[in-house]
């Protein structure tokens, strides 16, 4: 019966000991300063922001687009420091809108004199985003640039983007806008002395908005079947508390354009978490072996952009942190020069919806980038197009770049 099923800690899914953090690394950038969280009402950045605020900031401001989500982390907050000795002095400040928006970000951080940025805005969703490519590298490209440069104009300490292991060698537009992400907050640190830029890659979040948990609860308390892609699926697990932990310790540890990987011991076969649902749910799983069982799992293939595995490695150099689980990643980087031609011309596709031009963009910018031939964008002409095919020419590059040249200055 579903009103016996218990509910599931997510510890037991995870496989490991929970990664402690360093209590002495989780205050560097936070105790009396002023931070703010892009995508605060996201389970990511909600989650972010409930840590921060028990770290005792000066000053939260909490910037999303979701307007009801704002709303509640807010008071969340707010009457969560209510009942703190000392939570009268913490202001909480929850701004409705977008990275993208270059006037507001700058007003923001230098209004509230901010100190720390944790990036966590963007679009996630893989499938969502092949669907919306245009947007997803407007949010997560162009939206982390204009982030950025508002940070480096007024001087703020540290920038830290939240990342995804679906950034390495990408096979679908979310991983190859992220790595595109990565890579502006790389050249932009070796230009910049001010603000030290870092990224945390993570892998999946158990319990996050989107993530399989939260699918395979619904999917079992309504009787099944359960919907795995594909047998071999094998993912990188983090509780959301280590997620949020891992950003705040990081950002502690950058020295600029560092790339930082918590150790999450070995991948998670999706099959092998679905069956564990299922049995820590009071479930028997039904399949050739027990035909009564009460929950079937169904394998639904891969989906447009899916990989059965995910890295969190570029290369192969790794070096260690102050903290044992947290790894720093040294990888190459392309000059900021080289990024601005290409920032460019990807602007200029966006604008046009252009979107074989996106993608050629992509294709030269993120290496070992490898989309899938079938193109779900409902705005793409065509819905294939040959591996490799070099769909558009830039027009007159020379004269697009003069063009957009005026987005750099200004911004």
């Amino acid at each position: 019966d579903v009103d016996e099923v218990r509910d599931i800690d997510i510890e037991d899914l995870l496989g490991r000991e929970i990664v402690p953090p360093n209590p002495k690394l989780l205050g560097a950038c936070i105790t009396n300063q002023s931070v703010m969280v892009t995508g605060a009402a996201g389970s990511i950045g909600s989650e972010l922001c409930r840590q921060i605020v028990s770290i005792k900031p000066g000053r939260v401001v909490l910037l999303d687009s979701f307007e009801y989500g704002l709303y509640e982390i807010e008071r969340e907050l707010k009457e969560k420091l209510e009942l703190v000795e000392g939570g009268d002095r913490i202001q909480i400040i929850a701004l409705l809108g977008s990275v993208c928006n270059r006037s507001q970000m700058e007003s923001a951080i230098e209004r509230f004199d901010i100190d720390t940025v944790y990036h966590v805005a963007a679009y996630k969703q893989v499938p969502m985003v092949e669907k919306n490519i245009i947007e997803g590298a407007q949010n997560n490209i162009f939206g982390t640039l204009v982030a950025a440069k508002a940070a480096m104009k007024y001087q703020v300490k540290n920038f830290v983007l939240i990342s995804t292991d679906k950034a390495v060698r990408p096979t679908n537009f979310m991983g190859a806008t992220k790595r595109f992400a990565e890579q502006v907050l790389q050249a932009l640190a070796q230009t910049e002395q001010a603000t030290k830029f870092s990224m945390v890659r993570f892998g999946n979040v158990l319990g996050s908005s989107g993530s399989v948990v939260p699918l395979f609860r619904r999917q079992i308390n309504s009787g099944g079947p359960v919907t795995v892609t594909h047998p071999e699926v094998t993912r990188y697990f983090m509780t959301i508390q280590e997620a949020a932990q891992l950003v705040l310790q990081a950002g502690s540890m950058a020295t600029g354009g560092d790339v930082f990987v918590l150790d999450m011991n070995e991948p998670i076969r999706i099959d092998d978490l679905a069956k564990k649902m299922v049995h820590l749910m009071g479930y028997d799983v039904r399949d050739a072996n027990s035909y009564r069982g009460d929950i079937a799992i169904e394998y639904s293939g891969l989906r447009p952009g899916e990989k059965l595995y995910e890295e969190l490695l570029i290369g192969e150099s790794v070096t260690g942190t102050e903290h044992p689980k947290i790894l720093r990643a040294e990888e190459e980087t392309l000059s900021w020069e080289v990024l601005q031609k290409l920032l460019s011309r990807l602007k200029m596709a966006c604008e046009s919806i252009d979107l074989p031009g996106v993608r050629s963009v992509l294709l030269e910018a993120v290496d070992g980038f490898e989309p899938k031939e079938e193109v779900s964008d409902p705005l793409w002409a065509s819905s294939t197009i040959e591996k490799n095919q070099n769909v558009s020419e830039p027009m007159d590059l020379e004269a697009q770049n003069k063009k957009v040249t005026s987005l750099f200055k200004e911004s």
